[in-house]
């Protein structure tokens, strides 16, 4: 076995978390944390590892580092529930970790809506940093799209991981509404200013970007829709952003 600590956070993941740690069962530490999930998410992690901890999701960044934090090995290998390490990836892990040229590697991902692999648009080859050294590594404490912060040399790997979070078009919607009320609050919370043609302008260049430059129209449909919700997301964020500020205004004494 690789003397390697997977981290998976979870929350009701039962559909597809059997699926993600069958993936990875070679390496010698599988941690789970769980947020607080209510189907049997928990059951089936049981079978695989007894490293179960709980804790509830707060912000991204500060939910993963402590995450990490709990590995018992050097290096880290950190999948979504909804992801699996391809075969090919587990021996290029083995191989990446003897070394000490870097101290975190980057790795495709390959990524479905349904049962559509999305090839175009950013979304493939759409390389993250999920192998790292954890005392060499760290997200900054956001609580959307966290950067990471690499203290050395940053490999990549050639071999994907599979990611297939969203089982339909409604679930990717969703993810879009989400994550859009995320955005809206960072900008709230660092008090960014925002005006209705800057973010009309982004959600038009953000279409012509996706949809023509990055080539998502090789992906026919699917590749309208990802250009179509990603120039959605700004609107949304707008919106949101405007709302919570009439929220967050203090009202006149009566």
């Amino acid at each position: 076995m690789a003397n390697l600590s997977v981290v998976i956070i979870t929350k009701n993941e039962e559909s597809c978390i059997a699926e993600c740690l069958e993936s990875v069962k070679w390496a010698n530490e599988i941690i789970v944390v769980d947020d607080e999930s209510t189907d049997k998410t928990i059951e089936i992690v049981k079978i695989y590892t007894n490293k179960i901890f709980h804790r509830k999701m707060d912000i991204e960044g500060k939910h993963r580092n402590w995450a990490y934090a709990q590995a018992s090995n050097l290096w880290v290998l950190s999948l979504d529930a909804d992801e699996k390490v391809a075969p090919e990836l587990k021996n290029e892990i083995e191989e990446a970790i003897k070394f000490d040229e870097f101290v975190a590697y980057d790795i495709p991902l390959r990524n479905f809506i349904g049962k559509y692999w999305v090839k175009y648009g950013g979304w493939y080859p759409a390389s993250k940093v999920r192998l790292f050294r954890k005392d060499k590594f760290k997200y900054e404490e956001a609580e959307v799209h966290p950067r990471a912060i690499i203290d050395g040399k940053c490999g990549h790997l050639k071999n994907d991981i599979v990611h297939k979070g969203y089982p339909d078009l409604e679930h990717f919607l969703n993810s879009i509404n989400r994550q859009s009320t995320l955005e809206a609050k960072k900008w709230i919370n660092t008090g960014r200013k925002m005006t209705l043609i800057w973010a009309a302008w982004r959600a038009v260049d953000r279409f012509f970007r996706r949809y023509l430059r990055k080539k998502a129209y090789k992906d026919g449909m699917y590749g309208f829709v990802i250009a179509y919700f990603d120039s959605l997301y700004q609107i949304l964020s707008y919106l949101k952003f405007k709302e919570m500020q009439k929220i967050s205004l203090p009202r006149c004494p009566r």
